[in-house]
């Protein structure tokens, strides 16, 4: 059997363009004990470029080959791709975009559903349209003295809320306001990430996590992981990847089991409903009030040292290389 060819996006200049390389560097310690698998590597680096492990430019042509920058051939023809970003260009569904214009197969979701779940406004509108409890929440489409009135109002009657940028990742332009007199300014910075905020009630909650996927023509939902953040902190940038992180990770969370069983119902429901293809990590929130709430969806869900998804397949007893391997060779034997 002939190997298969498979490029390893990765970076993509994003707040998270460090994060997606660590990442990157999970999926191909995953992949390199694979020997089906030919796996070259490429960033795209802040300043757009493409750059090979080899320090030397690339571009990926329109017919499907990794050319040398400079070069019009290559006998690397392109077979499976790996867009391996958080955030901007991947969750937000512009390189998928590309790579279907090119007939590139790759892993994840499409251009449509990637950017349904980017955008929380529109993500919350699809929960609600599929009978998913999620949180109460506005949204804002200009920074106006009226839509600092409606925040102001809202904050009133929620007693807290969460600001965060429509279109970013889970934890950038994410702010938590307590206090009226910080709302004006905290519109304003959520406003600098993206044309639309939303606007959110804090929910005193534990966080659950379910990682979702495609294996052997199942969609499966693993139990439900948690996060367990410092009292004083909520899950944002720095409590997911500094080094000096308070939070902490139960890989299976310890609810009673009609509830992890819910969850994983409307995690299913949720990855059906938006039409999710290979891999998912959606989060819950289980308030106080034990109301199960859909918070988020991440398409392309973190592969660093301390990230869930990857740990919660294992827990769930599929090895996390076997499973891309499987996903590589059913899309690639479509083609």
């Amino acid at each position: 059997m002939s190997s298969i060819n498979v490029v390893l996006l990765c970076g993509g200049g994003s707040d998270e363009h460090d994060i997606s390389l660590i990442s990157a560097g999970y999926i191909q310690s995953c992949l390199s004990t694979q020997e089906s698998i030919n796996l070259v590597r490429v960033e795209l680096t802040r300043s757009g470029q493409y750059l090979g492990e080899d320090a030397k430019r690339y571009n990926l042509s329109q017919d499907g080959y990794l050319v040398e920058y400079g070069n019009t051939q290559s006998n690397f023809k392109i077979d499976f791709v790996i867009p391996c970003f958080h955030g901007f260009p991947g969750e937000t569904g512009d390189i998928q975009s590309m790579l279907t214009l090119s007939n590139l197969p790759f892993l994840g979701s499409d251009s449509e559903a990637s950017i349904q779940c980017f955008n929380k406004i529109t993500a919350k509108q699809w929960f609600s349209a599929l009978g998913i409890p999620n949180t109460s929440y506005l949204f804002l489409s200009e920074n106006t003295s009226q839509s600092v009135e409606q925040v102001k109002s809202a904050l009133k009657k929620w007693g807290s809320v969460f600001i965060k940028a429509a279109s970013q990742g889970s934890s950038v332009g994410c702010y938590q306001v307590d206090n009226i007199n910080n709302v004006e300014s905290t519109v304003a910075k959520a406003f600098e990430y993206s044309p639309f905020v939303l606007v959110e009630k804090t929910i005193n909650a534990r966080e659950l996590e379910v990682a979702v996927y495609e294996y052997n023509n199942e969609i499966i939902a693993t139990l439900p992981g948690e996060i367990i953040t410092d009292s004083e902190h909520f899950y944002d940038f720095n409590e997911k990847y500094a080094e000096n992180s308070k939070a902490k990770t139960e890989i299976a969370a310890k609810i009673p089991n009609e509830v992890a069983e819910l969850i994983r119902q409307y995690a299913i429901k949720a990855f059906e409903g938006m039409k999710l293809r290979h891999l998912a990590r959606i989060d819950f929130f289980l308030s106080d009030k034990n109301e199960i709430l859909l918070n988020e969806i991440n398409t392309f869900p973190g592969m660093t040292p301390i990230s869930m998804f990857p740990k919660m397949l294992q827990n769930h007893g599929e090895d996390f290389g076997e499973f891309l391997v499987g996903i590589i060779e059913k899309e690639t034997a479509r083609q």
